[in-house]
């Protein structure tokens, strides 16, 4: 409020700021650490999601195709994996400790189908690595020789098969919740940009 005098005795009251007045300074965005953190998180999951689909449509085909034994592409498609598996555990892990950033502006039930996707995809990855490859790591060591010569009933042989197919299907369920994760994150982020922009019009 600004109180002026003229040469006619006359009194100018505003409530308004004063035209010579310094304009004030901007406030930093709120929302602008909360949507770094989303980026963080649209970007996290899409880097795994792509791994593991290019681990499974490129690297473990080509390794069976091209390696001269099925022991080799073996190996090589085990350590693939284990990378795969141990960074969607951690990656769904992470995800998880920051799904409360920015939570007030998603609906509830898209706030629960994202955790539990994350959680999906981090116990997926999990239990392909440390119960399932490590239960197939044990039988190669009790095969003592490679699996191709083993008898097709073999007992090892047989149960390499079923941990073969169990791994086969955790991968592809992690990846499924990994899709679905990518999308309902990749909303949220559309959803707050609506929001933000509907602010600046009022």
């Amino acid at each position: 409020m600004s109180v002026e005098f003229d040469e006619g005795a006359e009194v100018h009251v505003s409530n308004g700021p004063r035209a010579d007045a310094p304009p004030a300074e901007a406030a930093p965005a709120p929302g602008r650490a909360a949507g770094a953190v989303h980026a963080a998180r649209l970007l996290l999951v899409a880097l795994w999601l792509g791994g593991a689909v290019f681990f499974s449509f490129a690297v473990a085909p080509s390794a069976f195709a091209v390696l001269p034994t099925r022991d080799l592409a073996g190996a090589l498609v085990a350590r693939t994996l284990s990378i795969v598996n141990v960074g969607g555990a951690l990656v769904g892990l992470l995800l998880l400790a920051t799904l409360p950033v920015g939570r007030a502006r998603v609906r509830r039930f898209a706030l629960w189908a994202e955790a539990v996707a994350l959680a999906v995809v981090a116990a997926a990855a999990a239990a392909g690595h440390w119960l399932i490859a490590a239960r197939m790591r044990d039988l190669r060591a009790q095969m003592g020789a490679p699996i191709d010569t083993l008898a097709a009933a073999d007992p090892l042989r047989v149960a390499f098969n079923d941990l073969h197919g169990y791994s086969v299907a955790a991968l592809s369920a992690g990846m499924l919740a990994g899709v679905a994760a990518l999308l309902l994150i990749s909303r949220r982020g559309r959803g707050s940009s609506k929001q933000k922009a509907e602010g600046r019009r009022q």
